[in-house]
């Protein structure tokens, strides 16, 4: 049997009221026809057999008030998936601000002679998440306009701003290939403008024939990775990208009809950098003498160069509608840098875990800055207290405006949304993250009522066997729009866009390149 639910009165309500309550009569204690409306259709949703063996925690409240409308295991730890990005990208905008950019810069010692640097060049990075081959060009192309042709010294890359600790404690092994589990370091390049660092476009077109041998490319263009291409010309596409664990050699197996891209991890960021930035500095006429090294930059180097990111606010976006993981993880060591000078995970969690407490999330369990560990912990009645809280902060704008829309076809403004409720009361309306692992889904965020007051709501369901129950989510986030204290609703059925069991374990932007 299901466990029964009721309404709640929020703790400030009664304190505010003090001891008026006792007296109050019983009528001033009854929910709404509204409210009692939607417990009972909340609870029909949540009785769907789904959720038979697995666990669910459900929390509305009003965000002007407090007041719970709906509560199911407020205060149980559940694996949040990428709702842990709530707390990661609220605690970065707190801590590092706005206008917050990642710095990458190119460094000399030694002494000038001319066009000769009697010395080293330095390649000194931040963990900037948006650098493209491009930029590391530019910063080459600057090399050059300063004056230095030759470098009789090394190139030395310097990725000491956040420690050599690559990979998550709780990573799962078999993700380490992937881009959204990709190697975090101070100095990494994306391939593409949704800035997943540390990763390569692999791309599989059709070779010349039939049976015939497929074509490989990668984007940026590099001789980092060692591709072992087995895959042949098909009738369809049917093929397999895969790198190798520990090891930057990528096999491509099966078949291809039409082009196909994967975005692979590469193996150490660093050394990959320092490969393309090398290359480029001799397309710009810059000859480095000495091998390619790694250490800190000395004090008294003279910087030649410089490269600043996008700030934090406008990184928000790619961030947040796309659920980037890697975003998550550079920003928490960068969160450990400014706070105790260590950028570390430990140094990060603690001062993300700080401020979570401080904004109404008394118990939580963060073990990486993007959800991607199954041992992270949050609860559904912690998460909505953080999203009250974070009403209040002078920065929320452009926070909130970095969720994912429901509803909306834009791939920056709905999101990981963009597919989900359209057509319903909820779409253009729910703001909400999103958070998907094998056996994990969870929807948490804004919306409106049909009485035009703000609600915020968090849905966690876990351990869940078979078959997505995202329409669930979906159900309540449109019940909750269809919302009205005056009288019940005249829910109409919705007809929901089905997630594909397939696609459904994984958040849809990590899905590249079908998406959701």
């Amino acid at each position: 049997m299901r466990p029964s639910r009721r309404t709640t009165i929020s703790v400030s309500a009664v304190l505010l009221a003090g001891f008026a309550w006792v007296s109050a009569p019983a009528s001033a204690l009854e929910p709404s026809p509204g409210i009692t409306d939607l417990v009972k259709d909340i609870d029909q949703i949540l009785g769907d057999a789904r959720l038979t063996p697995a666990r669910a925690g459900v929390v509305v409240r009003s965000a002007t008030s407090g007041e719970e409308l709906y509560t199911q295991d407020s205060g149980k730890i559940l694996t949040p998936a990428s709702n842990a990005k709530l707390v990661t990208s609220a605690a970065a905008v707190d801590v590092l601000g706005l206008d917050y950019r990642f710095t990458t810069d190119v460094l000399s010692t030694g002494r000038r002679a001319g066009s000769v640097l009697t010395g080293n060049l330095y390649l000194k990075g931040t963990g900037d998440p948006t650098l493209l081959a491009a930029d590391y060009d530019a910063l080459a192309a600057r090399v050059a306009a300063a004056g230095i042709k030759v470098v009789t010294g090394k190139l030395v890359a310097d990725d000491t701003w956040f420690d050599s600790v690559r990979l998550g404690t709780d990573w799962a092994w078999d993700d380490e290939p992937y881009y959204y589990a990709a190697q975090i370091s101070a100095l990494t390049a994306s391939p593409d403008t949704d800035y997943d660092a540390g990763s390569v476009i692999v791309s599989v077109s059709p070779g010349d024939a039939p049976g015939k041998p497929a074509k490989v490319s990668t984007t940026p263009e590099t001789d980092y990775l060692k591709i072992d291409n087995r895959a042949t010309t098909g009738a369809e596409t049917d093929v397999l990208v895969e790198r190798q664990h520990n090891t930057n050699t990528v096999v491509i197996t099966g078949t291809v009809a039409e082009k196909y891209d994967e975005w692979v991890a590469v193996d150490d960021p660093t050394r990959y950098v320092s490969s393309l930035f090398r290359k480029a500095l001799a397309r710009h006429g810059v000859r480095v003498l000495g091998s390619t090294g790694r250490e800190a930059t000395p004090a008294g180097a003279v910087t030649v160069a410089s490269h600043e990111s996008m700030p934090l606010g406008e990184l928000l976006v790619p961030f947040l509608k796309l659920s980037n993981n890697m975003h998550a993880e550079i920003l928490a060591k960068a969160i450990g840098r400014k706070v105790s000078g260590a950028g570390t995970w430990s140094a990060g969690l603690a001062a993300i875990t700080s401020f979570a407490q401080a904004n109404g999330m008394p118990t939580l369990r963060m073990r990486d800055g993007s959800g991607l560990s199954r041992v992270d912990g949050l609860t559904p009645g912690g998460i909505t207290n953080l999203l009250i809280a974070l009403r209040s902060k002078p920065w929320f704008s452009t926070w909130y405006g970095a969720l994912p829309i429901a509803g909306d076809p834009g791939r920056m403004v709905g999101g990981t949304l963009r597919s989900r409720m359209r057509g319903t009361p909820a779409a253009g309306n729910v703001h909400a993250k999103t958070g998907s692992l094998t056996g994990v889904t969870s929807l948490s965020g804004y919306v409106t009522s049909a009485d035009n007051e703000p609600l915020v709501f968090s849905v966690m369901l876990n351990q869940f066997l078979s078959g997505s129950p995202k329409d669930i989510e979906d159900k309540i986030a449109i019940r909750l729009a269809q919302f009205s204290r005056i009288a019940p609703a005249d829910v109409a059925t919705v007809q929901l866009r089905q997630v594909p069991q397939e696609t459904a374990d994984l958040e849809c932007s990590w899905l590249k390149p079908v998406g959701c």
